[in-house]
């Protein structure tokens, strides 16, 4: 049987523009898929609607959601280490290196012991999932059975996933190492074979993928780099996943390794850069390497919380827009100390306008060098039937500091913060003509969102309550008005208390109202 969907929706079209749709119908059916979406039905037209379609009641489970409510994508995390979840919040005064050997490698061994990850990774998925991410990508430790844990997990949930087990045999401590390239090789496959024999539902596509994840250059050699090369390039659909240009002394000891001129260059090296390889942070990234990865078709995770917890700095996600890498956010747990995308949000918004401060800053000229008080990014910003935000103004001086391009040294707008969590983050995936906007043949991954007070218990939502704040009368906002703060107010102020139902591929899988059978 066929869901029909009615009320208020969110819907992502691109890095600038998003559709908020008060009275949206969306029929999803009973494999998961978008069968049909309608923008703006009124109330009274619902049954004519429904007919047009050939949905009688009798054949339909209709949902009608209530004022205060709302449909989004699913949030993508594109970059997690599910084995370091057990270390949030601790260590956050060292940098990274140091931050690895004093705290993450001692957690991150724990997961030898297979009952330890039966005990810790069920709490693991499950939080991950009730702070809306229907996607994400996975590392695990280096252990090939707590690895097979994770990915079983994830599978029972219903998660949209790719996991992968830790790649490492040099610098790293004698307790948490790989003996040798080929057991990192074979555990490698061993897992990528476990992965794609777990049982799949008759006529569905697998959720759960497995992703080559040498866990940064530092710590491959040249030797296993090279054999995780050949793998990579007999399964050309195979994803890769690592970190590259997080922290500059890390940056430094990759080139001084690998004798090249920067980071991007040793992966390429190896044939480790294409279309399907997500790389974590890019903080340090210079524009040559951005050309580079732009050209290969690679993607960013861009992780702001971690860059700020650890001191590696700012990604210069606008630039990278820029030069037309693909962009999505990663919690880096327990780099980042929040499992959930909204707090990458609120801190990829923090990290922009810190970048426009300083560009700011730097201009020599008495002008604004372009930038209006409001400027959010260099394109119009629309929602909403179109509805524009700030315009760009261009300077006319005659200084040689302008900013270049359309979102370089801008802050990030709402609709393109909204598009990095969602859509952008699916092409980093490249699953972006499945998920990440509500479209016909897509896959249902959403998130039913609730700002109502009087259900959400969150204190930092001023939501929606009309018995405090009239509806009709002279201080009433329209409708879509409305749900525009809504989002916002989700975005900035909402947590896991605010999402009443996590979907996957049509099921719900998580969220405040999943009650699953015991």
């Amino acid at each position: 049987m066929s869901t029909v969907y009615y009320g208020s929706v969110i819907n992502p079209q691109s890095v600038t523009d998003y559709l908020a749709l008060p009275r949206c119908l969306i029929c999803v059916s009973p494999q998961g898929n978008i069968e049909w979406v309608v923008e703006d039905v009124e109330s009274t037209k619902l049954n004519d609607v429904l007919e047009q379609h050939d949905c009688a009641h009798s054949d339909i489970t209709l949902v009608c959601l209530n004022d205060g409510e709302f449909l989004m994508p699913g949030l993508v995390d594109t970059h997690t280490h599910a084995c370091q979840v057990p270390n949030l919040g601790v260590g956050g005064e060292m940098e990274l290196l140091q931050w690895l050997d004093n705290y993450t490698f001692p957690t991150e061994v724990r997961f030898k012991d297979v009952k330890y990850a039966k005990r810790a990774y069920p709490d693991v998925v499950r939080r991950i999932i009730n702070s809306g991410t229907t996607t994400c990508c996975y590392y695990g430790s280096l252990h090939l059975e707590a690895t097979k844990v994770l990915a079983s997990l994830v599978h029972a949930a219903g998660q949209r996933a790719f996991v992968g087990k830790c790649n490492m045999n040099r610098n790293c401590p004698p307790n948490y190492i790989e003996p040798s390239v080929k057991e990192s090789v074979d555990t490698t496959l061993a897992l990528f074979k476990y992965i794609e024999e777990l049982p799949k539902a008759i006529g569905s596509e697998p959720l759960l993928h497995p992703i080559l994840t040498p866990r940064f250059a530092i710590s491959c050699t040249e030797e296993l780099l090279t054999r995780l090369s050949e793998i990579a390039q007999k399964n050309p659909k195979l994803a890769i996943q690592t970190h590259i240009s997080e922290n500059k002394a890390e940056v430094e000891l990759t080139k001084s390794l690998f004798k090249t001129n920067s980071y991007a260059e040793a992966y390429d090296k190896f044939h480790l850069l294409r279309n399907n390889t997500v790389l974590a942070h890019g903080v340090q990234l210079t524009e040559d390497e951005m050309v580079l990865i732009a050209k290969r078709g690679s993607g960013v995770a861009h992780c702001p919380t971690s860059n700020f917890y650890l001191s590696s700095g700012m990604a210069r996600v606008g630039m990278l827009l820029d030069h037309g890498v693909k962009v999505g956010l990663g919690t880096d747990v327990a780099g980042g100390y929040s499992p959930s995308i909204l707090t990458e949000i609120q801190h990829a918004s923090i990290a922009s306008k810190m970048l426009a401060i300083q560009a700011a800053d730097n201009v020599k000229c008495k002008c604004s060098g372009g930038r209006s008080e409001s400027s959010s990014s260099g394109e119009e910003d629309s929602h909403s039937r179109g509805r524009p935000g700030h315009r760009h103004q261009e300077c006319d001086c005659e200084c040689d500091e302008k900013p270049s391009g359309r979102f370089t040294n801008q802050k990030l707008s709402i609709a393109t913060l909204l598009y990095l969590a969602t859509l952008g983050g699916a092409g980093v995936c490249c699953l972006q003509d499945r998920i990440g906007s509500f479209e016909q043949t897509k896959a249902f991954d959403a998130l039913l969102v609730s700002v109502r007070e009087e259900d959400t218990g969150n204190p930092a939502v001023w939501g929606y309550n009309p018995d405090r704040d009239l509806t009709q009368g002279v201080t009433a906002q329209s409708v879509d008005k409305s749900l525009i703060e809504w989002l916002e107010r989700f975005l900035f102020c909402g947590d896991d208390r605010n999402i009443k139902k996590v979907i996957v591929q049509g099921r719900t899988i998580g969220g405040r109202d999943y009650h699953p059978l015991q």
